[in-house]
């Protein structure tokens, strides 16, 4: 008998707020991180995005033309409570604009996820409490997920607290935590900060299963699976820890309750374990309903060894060399189904838990003069990106041959970027959609979207249900 994926299989897109909404001061929105960070003169800025805030109809209307049936966002904590803290008001302004976008996603038939933190926050958080380092922030996070549920839980049934939350062990960037205290070393700190993330986790799914607990709370990590690239012990002993110590402790943390056994003595072997508060160990034991996560390529290493002066991902990354069996894009990222294959195989059978694949896809330089858009338009032709059907038609593959092979439990397979936006860098050089935003780094042109010839294979394969694929 031939098998065939669920019924209610997930088919979609994921967005955050900054890359995809502009508009970044109306609204009532407050300062965020993003609105305040030095530019790359050669790239964009923030402030147009590609006009989310007006035209999501639109979009809408594209998203359902493919056949999503699915949709992750993120919101912009300062649309929320603009400067963060735990006393200000509610700017009534953003709840609105979040609420009719949930709104119209469910009148399309189109279930929505929000995500709570994409990177961002207010930047009043960041400037006056150096962001994540400060328990007190991680208490504004809860109050701001509290707000979050009450506002759109009624309608809303997936929820995720941080986007790629393995990140934070390895940027202080992302946690906008960059002010290392005098007398505390850089890993003792990163590590400090990851924790308080995890701490603003837990308290956030606390929060939906006292509010909402019908409703679904996942993890999400940044997964990137590691080959050693040779067969000798040492390397393959180097890859294996490697991918835990950036990718595995999280997901493990998630399903089990706890931080892992190999986590632990990694740091406190180092002096890097983090300080608990009354209560942390408590807050760990709310775990998730499923793990999400984001998957583009694979990395390959050489054998290094961990050392004691450097947190794991700079000991990894230093390590990587090119893998000569994979193809790969402009920026090196390796195009590797296969290890899509093992990365759903590996989140799946080590925790138990469902999987859920929120960000999927490659990026792609499409540029275009405005002339050759008008000419392409007027001769009926559109952008023949075959390097992207072709990318998702091999993963979508894979991802039926974990489900149908090997058991895993997965709950839908989720696009990144499926109309382009602007990449996390800033910049429109690297496209992930399957719709064309007509804009570049610093000609915001007329931002019409253009549907690409990925948009009509992404709707007769989503519309089968992975059915139609060639």
């Amino acid at each position: 008998m031939e098998k065939k994926l669920a019924k209610d299989f997930y088919w979609g897109g994921s967005v955050s707020s900054f890359q995809t909404e502009g508009h970044r001061h109306e609204g009532g929105k407050g300062l965020c991180v993003y609105d305040v960070r030095p530019m790359n003169p050669e790239f964009s800025d923030w402030n147009d995005a590609i006009d989310e805030y007006t035209r999501y109809d639109e979009d809408i209307a594209l998203m359902k033309g493919m056949g999503f049936n699915f949709y992750r966002f993120s919101i912009c904590w300062s649309r929320i409570i603009p400067n963060g803290t735990l006393d200000e008001p509610v700017n009534e302004e953003g709840v609105k604009f979040y609420s009719d976008l949930i709104d119209k996603l469910l009148a399309a038939g189109i279930e929505p996820m929000i995500t709570l933190v994409h990177f961002d926050m207010p930047y009043h958080l960041v400037e006056k409490y150096n962001g994540f380092a400060s328990r007190y922030v991680v208490d504004c996070f809860e109050r701001y997920a509290k707000v979050c549920i009450e506002r759109f839980g009624d309608r809303v049934k997936h929820w995720m607290s941080f986007n790629e939350q393995n990140l934070h062990s390895m940027m202080l960037r992302v946690s906008n935590a960059e002010v290392i205290p005098e007398g505390v070393s850089y890993p003792k700190h990163l590590y400090q900060v990851n924790h308080n993330v995890m701490m603003a986790h837990c308290k956030a799914v606390r929060a939906l299963r006292q509010m909402q607990p019908d409703a679904k709370f996942c993890g999400m990590g940044a997964i990137t699976n590691i080959y050693a690239y040779d067969n000798s012990p040492e390397n393959n002993f180097f890859a294996t820890k490697g991918y835990n110590l950036l990718n595995g402790f999280l997901v493990d943390t998630f399903a089990q309750g706890k931080y892992p056994d190999y986590w632990n003595a990694y740091l406190e072997n180092r002096g890097w374990m983090p300080e608990f508060e009354e209560g942390d160990e408590e807050l760990l034991k709310y775990t998730v309903d499923y793990i999400a996560f984001s998957y583009y390529r694979s990395n390959t290493v050489k054998t290094g060894k961990f050392d004691y002066e450097r947190p794991a991902h700079e000991c990894v990354n230093e390590q990587q060399i090119k893998n000569p069996h994979c193809e790969a894009n402009e920026w090196d990222w390796e195009i590797d189904p296969i290890g899509f294959r093992w990365t759903l195989n590996d989140l799946h059978h080590r925790t138990g838990l469902p999987v859920f694949v929120l960000e999927n896809g490659i990026g792609w330089r499409e540029d275009m003069t405005q002339e050759e858009v008008d000419k392409m338009l007027a001769e009926g032709r559109t952008i023949e990106d075959d390097y992207r059907i072709n990318y998702h038609r091999d993963h979508i593959k894979e991802m039926k041959n974990a489900i149908f092979e090997d058991g895993v439990d997965c709950l839908g397979y989720i696009t990144w970027g499926p109309i382009d936006i602007l990449a996390s860098m800033c910049n429109m050089d690297k496209r992930y959609g399957f719709v064309y935003v007509n804009r570049t780094n610093k000609d915001l042109r007329d931002m019409k979207r253009i549907p690409k010839k990925s948009y009509y294979w992404v709707k007769k394969a989503f519309e089968s249900n992975g059915e139609e694929l060639d």
